[in-house]
């Protein structure tokens, strides 16, 4: 697996705004965010990044995500506001627009149910 050296990528943060504070505790979900803490140059792609270093550090940002304590919190952040780039509760901005086309579809199917 390609592995890039981590100061040629740039460096994301957890954005601070629109961001909402976790129901379960009293702070904001995003302060437990591993990516807060390392790797955060993983999460979002430098310009004119090449197929196979981009599909590398997505790989290399998922594996972040899986051990992120906050993972549905951040993934369900990304998919509401929709975020339109980056890995995001483990998924690419790709995947999270499979996720948000099927809630849609699901949402229609259930309101024809329920029509019916």
């Amino acid at each position: 697996m390609l592995q890039l050296p981590h100061q040629s990528l740039q460096v994301a943060a957890v954005p601070s705004q629109r961001i909402p504070a976790r129901e379960d505790q009293a702070g904001p979900w995003h302060a437990e965010a591993v990516c807060r803490r390392d790797e955060a140059g993983l999460f979002f792609a430098p310009s004119k990044e090449p197929t196979a270093a981009r599909l590398s550090r997505e790989e290399a940002a998922k594996r972040v995500c899986a051990r992120c304590p906050v993972m549905v919190e951040c993934r369900e952040h990304a998919l509401l506001q929709p975020e339109p780039y980056g890995v995001w509760g483990g998924l690419t901005a790709a995947e999270r627009r499979v996720v948000l086309a099927r809630r849609r579809r699901r949402e229609v199917e259930l309101k024809k149910s329920a029509a019916a």
